[in-house]
């Protein structure tokens, strides 16, 4: 008897070919038969007008702390991800001293955008070592196939303590003690190294993270260890210093593939011409035969901020007063005009990588405090300040103030113009991923990037047939990441599934939830569209809300291809 059968789905096997109408039966987590099934099953779907597809391989999320209180990994698994993985920029927990827990949770709680509270309140440490940490993975359970970074600030804090972001050259020893905690990593089962220059990247208190002020030659030591165990694969938000060539020279080196994490890759009015100078680079460096590629994001580059905690401000020199000053002195600050003409400044000479460029039609108002202030809900910046003939600057800061800086923003920064961001999605040397799945939880959540590329770029402007963009979600970024056996929907292989109806699938716009440990809020997305989501054969969401398993069927992924 099989454990599930699937009857009449339009299957797309992830390949890139063409659906075929069959069955799909499942048996013991694995893929048994794929044609007409015949027999009974223990669970048996109709699955008439419906596609089927292996489930969507989410290359870039920081579910690091949260899948320590959370097993589901929410909202991932009901926005039809099977496979995740964490500890990108070279941000997570583990290895972590215990002497050094609350200092890696305040860093991590500004730079990926998390409650701190919810951080110290809910994350439950049964480790020190990143094998620990793995192995309290597996005692956890996730839903979703779950692989782990290696990361360069969460070492260097472990080493280096409160010093790592302030400290640019570490000693000989420290040094050594940083690349055996790499070979440790990989030796356990990382999946490869992160790390980050980005200027983006603030920790605690405004402080940089670890590894933005670390040297080059110190990145180079550490990720050398890929190509000292011949395995894994590095991937670096670079900023501006970490620059194509050098990215490619240490693909080069190591011989392991690389990936470019960076705003900078996105379309940008500002500067249209600036992303696809980075594809190109990296489409030399393969010709070169260095695999070097663009992590690649298909949604706009959207937040929800306060001015009480403006994330997308901060990398502004205007800001540095912000990052220090208490919540009593921030309205004195935003009304000090010469805070305001050092922002216009910074503004008119924007540095390399900063999210907000001045373009204030990219700014609009989104919730509002006041009854007599909803009527701006959804209005930008720039409409406003011509409807009153002021300066756009003023215009924001005046209307937070107004309401006690409670008014929420929503920036759209980047990737807002298909035309723009379509090139980029169809260059060979981009990867579609880039959800951040799991943080900058009060802003956004880009969790449902697959869904988002099903509906908009397959469905509804045709950029993509349906089975070139499942593939583009599930075969290609697996086989990228050297992961192996997912991403495809083949006899023998594990059953990661998703069951949805092309004519609906979809996201739907940030809800607020407050379901963080310690009464945190975060924003999640809801999919439309979906019937089902299996992790090795064992239905982890239903369509409408989680099957509930007191251990999760997700592997802990530790073993990857050369």
């Amino acid at each position: 008897m099989h454990d599930l059968i699937i009857r009449n789905a339009q299957v797309f096997d992830g390949t890139g070919t063409p659906a075929k109408q069959v069955d799909v039966a499942v048996s013991q987590g694995c893929i048994t038969h794929i044609g007409q099934v015949d027999g009974p099953a223990r669970d048996s779907i109709d699955a008439q007008g419906l596609a089927l597809m292996p489930g969507i391989v989410d290359l870039h999320t920081h579910y690091d702390a949260q899948v320590t209180w959370d097993r589901t990994m929410s909202p991932s698994p009901a926005l039809g991800v099977t496979t995740a993985v964490i500890g990108n920029c070279g941000f997570g927990i583990a290895p972590c001293p215990a002497p050094l827990r609350e200092t890696m949770l305040k860093n991590l709680s500004v730079v990926e955008g998390m409650d701190l509270q919810s951080l110290l309140t809910g994350v439950n440490w049964q480790f020190e070592s990143f094998g620990q940490y793995m192995d309290q993975l597996r005692r956890i359970g996730p839903y979703v196939n779950t692989a782990v970074f290696a990361g360069h600030s969460v070492i260097r804090t472990a080493v280096m303590g409160a010093d790592g972001s302030a400290q640019v050259d570490p000693t000989e020893d420290q040094l050594q003690t940083m690349q055996a905690l790499v070979r440790d990593a990989m030796d356990h089962g990382a999946i490869g190294f992160a790390s980050s220059f980005s200027p983006n990247h603030s920790g605690f208190g405004g402080i940089p993270m670890p590894s933005t002020i670390a040297s080059e030659g110190e990145l180079r030591a550490l990720a050398g260890v890929l190509g000292e165990k011949n395995k894994g694969v590095f991937m670096m938000a670079t900023g501006s210093r970490a620059s194509p060539d050098v990215m490619e020279s240490i693909v080069q080196d190591t011989g392991r593939p690389g990936y470019i994490s960076t705003v900078l890759t996105m379309y940008n009015e500002a500067n249209p011409a600036l992303g696809a100078t980075y594809y190109e680079r990296c489409a030399q460096a393969l010709a070169r035969g260095n695999e070097l590629y663009v992590l690649t994001s298909c949604q706009p580059l959207s937040f929800d901020f306060t001015l009480t905690d403006p994330y997308v401000l901060l990398s502004h020199a205007a800001f540095d007063a912000v990052k220090t000053a208490t919540v009593d002195a921030l309205p004195g600050l935003y009304r000090s005009a010469e805070f305001r003409e050092a922002f216009r400044q910074n503004l008119r000479q924007p540095k390399a990588g900063i999210l907000f460029l001045g373009n204030w039609r990219h700014i609009e108002v989104g919730q509002t405090m006041r009854p007599e202030n909803q009527a701006l809900e959804g209005v930008t910046i720039q409409a406003l300040a011509d409807q009153r003939g002021l300066d756009p600057v003023d215009v924001f800061f005046d209307l937070a103030l107004s309401e006690d800086l409670g008014t929420h923003f929503v920036g759209k920064f980047f990737n807002n113009n298909d035309d723009g961001v379509a090139p980029s999605l169809k260059h060979p040397a981009s990867v579609i991923t880039l959800s951040d799945a799991g943080a900058h939880l009060t802003y956004m959540c880009d969790a449902g990037f697959g869904l988002y590329f099903l509906a908009h770029w397959v469905r509804d402007t045709g950029h993509f047939s349906l089975a070139e963009g499942v593939r583009r979600l599930t075969s290609e970024p697996a086989d990228r990441f050297r992961i192996p056996d997912r991403g495809r929907l083949q006899v023998g292989l594990p059953a990661d599934l998703l069951l949805f109806d092309p004519a609906t699938v979809g996201i739907s716009k940030p809800l607020p939830r407050q379901d963080l440990p310690g009464g945190g809020t975060r924003m999640v997305r809801e999919a439309t569209g979906v019937h089902g989501v299996w992790v090795n054969g064992v239905k982890v969401h239903d369509g409408q809300d989680y099957v509930d398993h007191p251990h999760g069927p997700g592997q802990v992924l530790d073993q990857f291809n050369s």
